[in-house]
C-alpha cells in the first residue's frame, strides 16, 4: 500500500488517508483479513499524528471498511458488494454536495446542472 500524504493540500491529513485507504480496500488492492499497519507505524512512516491516523482508522472502522480487533489490531473488513454499493453512494452523495456548492456559487441553476448531466448520458 502506497499513502501519499500532500501536506499543503486543503483536504485534512486524515480525510487524505481515509481515502486512499478506502479506494486501495474498493479497488481490492487490499484485501479482506489484511492487517493494517499499526497505528504507531503509520504515523511514523507517513510523518504524521498518531491522533492523525487513529482518527482515519476509527473513521474507516465506523463505515465497515476496517475492524478493529482488541489486542490484536486493524484489519481490512470483509465487504459484500452490498457494503461496497452502500459506500460508493456515500462516495457519489459527497461529490454531489460540492458540485451543488459550486453550482450555488457559480450561478448554474438546477435546470441547468440536470441539462448537462443529462447530455453527458447522452453521449
Amino acid at each position: 500500500m502506497n499513502i501519499m500524504i500532500d501536506q499543503f493540500s486543503q483536504i485534512p491529513i486524515y480525510e487524505q488517508l481515509e481515502n486512499q485507504v478506502r479506494q486501495s480496500i474498493l479497488s481490492g488492492e487490499l484485501e479482506a483479513n489484511y492487517m493494517m499497519p499499526s497505528i504507531r507505524k503509520m504515523a511514523k512512516e507517513l510523518n504524521v499524528g498518531i491522533i492523525t491516523v487513529k482518527r482515519a482508522y476509527d473513521d474507516l472502522c465506523n463505515e465497515g471498511l476496517l475492524v478493529s480487533l482488541q489486542g490484536r489490531g486493524v484489519f481490512v473488513a470483509s465487504i459484500d458488494s452490498d457494503k461496497e454499493k452502500e459506500v460508493r453512494l456515500s462516495q457519489l452523495r459527497e461529490k454531489l454536495c460540492e458540485l451543488k456548492v459550486f453550482c450555488d456559487t457559480s450561478d448554474i441553476s438546477e435546470k441547468e446542472l440536470m441539462s448537462e448531466i443529462e447530455k453527458m448520458y447522452k453521449r
